[in-house]
């Protein structure tokens, strides 16, 4: 993918994975767009309020970005929350209705408001935001998992359907990123600036690849085929001793 002089909307883009990756573009060359549902912090981008659970919304930001700058031609989608939750008590389904609601139907919203409008143009990239633990679940976060399998396996939908169009898609397999205090949680997180160099040299590959996959996220990815799956997490699953009663 080139990044160099294009038109970029990351939605989700407003801090942190999205908010490095528009300023890679942008430092690249290109005009970028963040959109979040808070955009009242100075990114040094130009911002777009977007909540991505209220298809109204979507639809303003959309036709907002298109008028402004009608010649779109990248789109990310990067919005997502991970919550925590103990399946033994019913009371978790809030925190996975809201899971699904933001990762995957979030990002169907924003892929079925400008889709069209790439297709249309007969060319432009999609790019997808899924996680490794799509692939290697963390238990403690049973719904993030589930609905970043789900955006991995639309994505593949998507991209299937949109041969021939000159729109190509890609999605990004982030592994832990070191991002708001992240490093201070999770020490094995990998560092923003390192991740998006790897990111940005496999992004510009050509032909543009599939599916963006740092090394540290290669060992999440392939566990099934590498046969490390059951072990991975068996070993994720100790997690699990930080829920109450347990």
């Amino acid at each position: 993918m080139d990044i160099r002089n294009r038109t970029v909307l990351i939605v989700g883009g407003t801090s942190g994975i999205g908010l490095g990756l528009a300023r890679r573009f942008a430092a690249a060359g290109s005009t970028v767009v963040v959109g979040g549902r808070s955009t009242g912090r100075d990114v040094g981008l130009e911002t777009v309020e977007i909540d991505v659970t209220d298809a109204d919304s979507v639809t303003r930001a959309r036709d907002e970005v298109l008028d402004n700058h009608p010649d779109v031609d990248v789109v990310v989608t990067m919005s997502g929350v991970m919550l925590i939750e103990d399946l033994r008590d019913p009371a978790h389904f809030d925190a996975a209705e809201t899971t699904v609601d933001v990762n995957l139907l979030g990002t169907i919203r924003v892929l079925d408001a400008f889709t069209p409008h790439l297709v249309s143009r007969g060319s432009g990239n999609i790019v997808t935001v899924t996680s490794g633990i799509a692939f290697l679940p963390f238990p403690l976060m049973p719904t993030y998992a589930a609905s970043k399998a789900g955006v991995h396996a639309y994505t593949e939908a998507l991209r299937a359907q949109l041969v021939g169009t000159g729109v190509d898609v890609t999605e990004l397999i982030p592994p832990a990123v070191a991002t708001a205090g992240q490093q201070n949680v999770n020490p094995a997180a990998l560092p923003l600036e390192g991740f998006l160099d790897e990111v940005i040299a496999l992004l510009t590959a050509t032909p543009t690849p599939n599916e963006v996959v740092v090394t540290v996220a290669q060992q999440h990815r392939w566990a099934e085929r590498d046969g490390t799956y059951d072990e991975l997490v068996a070993r994720r699953s100790q997690s699990l001793a930080s829920l109450p009663g347990r």
